[in-house]
């Protein structure tokens, strides 16, 4: 690994934290996910070979503990201390992305948006019974077909069919939709001229909205950022 060798905490810091995706890994941690796959499921574009490299390096460092799973073959992943500590550099990282940062075109991307919100939904909410719902996204992107399937506060995103009947169909533009769960439109906006649409049960289509208590960084309010010219 590269060093900057400067003794300043700030460039031995970013030595670690600047390393490409682990922030994500952070974050996916974080959020609760403990599996090589949970994991790598939160990080669409990270590889195999590279996620275990960056887990491997944590561990040396102390900012990963690895455990053997309870049952069955594999590893738990978890923060140590210093990885909850980690976790707060980028949260500061996040907050300032959300308040200074646009969402360009290359951002949309709705299964981010999905797990995300997977990882947000509020249990109180929830139905006392399993639900399908079937995704479909437009806009910046080429048509994304995506099922997700809530039971209890168990949250499975699919892109096959699962061979379950759906509950709910939603059609929705990618911007929509990323920046209603983002915080930056509310749901009266983000549907505003059908650009999220349901078809189902009444219940289930006036409910949905309810269940998502959206990024964490739904809170910031957002200031575009000014760029200037000589």
């Amino acid at each position: 690994m590269r060093t900057y060798g400067q003794y300043c905490p700030i460039a031995r810091g970013a030595e670690i934290f600047a390393e490409r995706w682990t922030p994500l890994i952070i974050r996916n941690l974080h959020l609760g996910c403990q599996t090589f796959g949970e994991i790598l499921q939160g990080a669409p574009g990270l590889s195999h070979t590279l996620l275990a490299q960056r887990l491997k390096q944590l561990e040396r460092l102390g900012i990963v503990e690895v455990t053997p799973k309870a049952y069955g073959r594999g590893h738990r992943y978890l923060l140590t201390p210093s990885g909850d500590d980690l976790f707060e550099v980028c949260k500061s990282l996040g907050e300032w992305g959300a308040r200074w940062l646009e969402i360009a075109p290359e951002n949309l991307d709705p299964y981010v948006a999905l797990w995300s919100m997977g990882n947000a939904l509020r249990p109180d909410r929830l139905p006392d019974r399993r639900v399908v719902i079937q995704l479909d996204f437009t806009g910046y992107r080429p048509h994304e077909r995506y099922w997700l399937i809530i039971e209890h506060t168990e949250v499975e995103i699919c892109k096959t069919y699962s061979g379950m009947d759906e509950d709910l169909f939603i059609t929705a533009d990618a911007e929509a939709f990323v920046k209603w769960h983002a915080g930056q439109l509310s749901w009266a906006e983000a549907t505003r001229d059908s650009r999220i649409q349901l078809h189902g049960p009444s219940w289930i289509a006036k409910a949905f909205p309810t269940w998502n208590s959206r990024s964490m960084f739904a809170h910031i309010s957002h200031n575009a950022a000014t760029t200037t010219t000589s």
